[in-house]
């Protein structure tokens, strides 16, 4: 009778946490994940409420507006921790065969030309959280439905401030590999 191999221990391409900083990116990313998981309920029970009961759950728009910008920030690290954020690598795989270091400095370049992009959207996005701790802005209808928007907001601080680490991180090691080649 064949043996029939085990399953991998991990999903091929996804990198397990080795420091703190990778257990932060993670539980980020898990955090988005079960906030996913809270708006599909939401939205389901906001459905089933209108359509059975003709009572709907107030506020629900307001939540998945607001929602899907702490969800992206909350995740979006990982997605570069892992290589899965969308880019072309076609130029620099044809840089590679010719030239692996130049490849690696190439790549260095673009990762860090996005820790500046996120550096700038931290720079951006720091005085708009603080703006609306000060205002205690919130988000909705006074008397029907409101929400704070200053926690998503530092979310998306906080997210973007991470990514840009992450970023100058990855850099740093292609940076290495280039002076390795």
């Amino acid at each position: 009778m064949a043996s029939v191999p085990a399953a991998p221990a991990t999903t091929p391409g996804v990198k397990a946490p080795r420091t703190l900083f990778g257990a932060l990116i993670v539980g980020m990313n898990a955090l988005g994940s079960a906030w996913i998981l809270l708006l599909i309920l939401l939205v389901t029970a906001d459905a089933i409420g209108r359509s059975f009961f003709a009572h709907p759950i107030a506020g629900v728009a307001e939540m998945v507006q607001i929602s899907i910008v702490g969800i992206v920030f909350s995740q979006l690290a990982d997605a570069i921790r892992n290589g899965k954020l969308t880019r072309s690598d076609s130029f620099l795989a044809w840089f590679g065969h010719r030239s692996p270091p130049k490849r690696h400095r190439l790549e260095a370049l673009f990762l860090l030309l996005g820790a500046l992009y996120m550096g700038l959207a931290v720079w951006g996005s720091a005085p708009l959280l603080l703006e609306a701790i000060q205002r205690n802005s919130y988000l909705g209808n006074e008397g029907v439905f409101t929400v704070v928007v200053w926690p998503v907001k530092a979310i998306t601080v906080l997210g973007l401030s991470v990514c840009l680490i992450e970023f100058v991180r990855q850099a740093l090691r292609a940076w290495r590999r280039a002076r390795e080649d």
